[in-house]
């Protein structure tokens, strides 16, 4: 079995992986099946595109959108709470039973890959340790609270529709930039603890590590916890979660048991680099600004279609829920790739601290190794899938910065100790001779 390497010939791209393989600990057998679970979650994405394309096709061709508003809007004259409307033009009920009813559309197509995808495959390739009823349970919940936000989220966005047709796309970005710094902060202890159980990492030698590790980073952090992954995956993560006072470094259960205290301080280094770099603020800076353009070019979209076309009734007119839906995903296919390209430049410069901090060159690639391993990671994707879906560089890349960060050390130290044979030969007593070498020979 061969590592796939892009950009060589067949016969040096198999020497090269065996060697890269051998020398990092990559294993070859688990490389093979990485390659097939990520074709196959390829194949089943763009199965997912290729169903909602032709699904919306049918909505727009067939008029579904403008009738099933016209089903609610005649369901309301019999039934008068529909009819509520706290601002001209909006009626909230109506647009939340419309979201409704299409999400659960949407749900009833997905079941059958949603379970594939999120059941069968990760079992199959030893990824997912979930019984089917813990995989529902997860899922229930997952899908409740994010219909809430959505739910939440879509009454916001209609009245300010109706209230301020526009400048709607400013006011729902900067409530959007806000809900991200809120969420950012609430999240490590109101929605983590729904999906996993958090308990304090034991007093020890690797908690001491890590807490100075924190320091020497002058972040300070609310504790150090275990998080139980073990229930769901054979996966392994850490992070440092949270915002202010909500910050606390996380590892996962699958990690502390399997690697050494050096890998898991450099895993930990990584994520605090994020922190002393304040990554967290410039992705959440720069999201908002690919958020605010989607938002900007939405509402040209939707006074187009409203003021010039008049294919809908209103701006806030629940028939154009599905049209803002394929603004929205389409304007996602585009600036994903962008949002990586900037992730993954965060995530080299999160490395490069890691290896500044710990010094520990061989510990973080043996770490890298393992979590490629461990979690099923293609080490050496090709460039064009990194490109569009990565958010991190390649595991393959990850290790090579090691080694070049080793090597410039190496070169470093070198010349350090060049430079300072060089001044110690130019205060010899006189009359003592020097030859003035700066070789490795006259240091010994």
């Amino acid at each position: 079995m061969e590592i796939e390497v892009p950009g060589s010939v067949p016969c040096s791209n198999a020497a090269f992986a065996a060697s890269f393989a051998q020398e990092h600990g990559i294993e070859v057998e688990r490389q093979q099946q990485a390659r097939e679970y990520a074709r196959i979650h390829r194949r089943l994405s763009l199965l997912e595109i290729a169903i909602v394309v032709a699904g919306l096709a049918i909505v727009f061709s067939a008029g579904l959108d403008k009738w099933l508003r016209d089903l609610l809007q005649g369901f309301a004259q019999s039934f008068a709470p529909l009819n509520w409307q706290p601002l001209a033009g909006w009626f909230p009920l109506q647009l939340l039973l419309y979201f409704l009813i299409i999400t659960f559309v949407l749900t009833i197509v997905f079941i059958p890959l949603a379970y594939y995808a999120g059941f069968v495959l990760p079992r199959r390739y030893g990824i997912s340790v979930m019984t089917f009823k813990a995989w529902v349970v997860n899922r229930l919940k997952g899908a409740t609270i994010g219909f809430i936000f959505q739910a939440v989220l879509i009454s916001l966005i209609y009245a300010l529709l109706a209230i301020q047709p526009r400048w709607w796309w400013l006011w729902t970005g900067i409530i959007l930039l806000f809900f991200s710094v809120i969420m950012a902060n609430l999240a490590p202890i109101l929605f983590f603890p729904l999906f996993y159980k958090f308990t304090p990492l034991p007093e020890g030698e690797l908690k001491q590590r890590l807490v100075e590790l924190a320091a020497r980073a002058r972040t300070s952090v609310r504790g150090v916890y275990v998080m139980r992954m073990s229930d769901k995956t054979t996966s392994a993560n850490a992070a440092l979660m949270g915002l202010g006072n909500t910050r606390r470094i996380v590892i996962g259960d699958t990690m502390i048991d399997r690697y050494t205290p050096d890998e898991i301080e450099v895993v930990l280094a990584h994520e605090l680099g994020h922190h002393l770099h304040s990554d967290i603020w410039k992705l959440i800076i720069s999201q908002s600004v690919l958020t605010f353009g989607g938002l900007y070019i939405a509402h040209l979209a939707l006074q187009w279609v409203v003021d010039t076309q008049h294919v809908y009734q209103s701006l806030t007119d629940p028939a154009t829920l599905p049209f803002l839906f394929v603004l929205v995903a389409f304007y996602g296919l585009i600036i994903t790739p962008l949002g990586n390209m900037y992730s993954r430049r965060l995530e080299y410069q999160a490395d490069e601290y890691a290896l500044q901090a710990t010094r520990k060159v061989e510990a973080f690639q043996a770490a890298m190794a393992r979590l490629a391993n461990q979690n099923l990671t293609v080490v050496e994707p090709s460039p064009i899938i990194e490109f569009l879906f990565h958010s991190h560089p390649s595991v393959s890349k990850r290790i090579k910065h090691a080694d070049a960060f080793a090597s410039s050390a190496q070169a470093l130290s070198a010349s350090l100790n060049a430079d300072n044979r060089s001044a110690t030969t130019s205060t010899d007593p006189s009359g003592m001779f020097s030859s003035g070498s700066s070789t490795p020979d006259s240091a010994h």
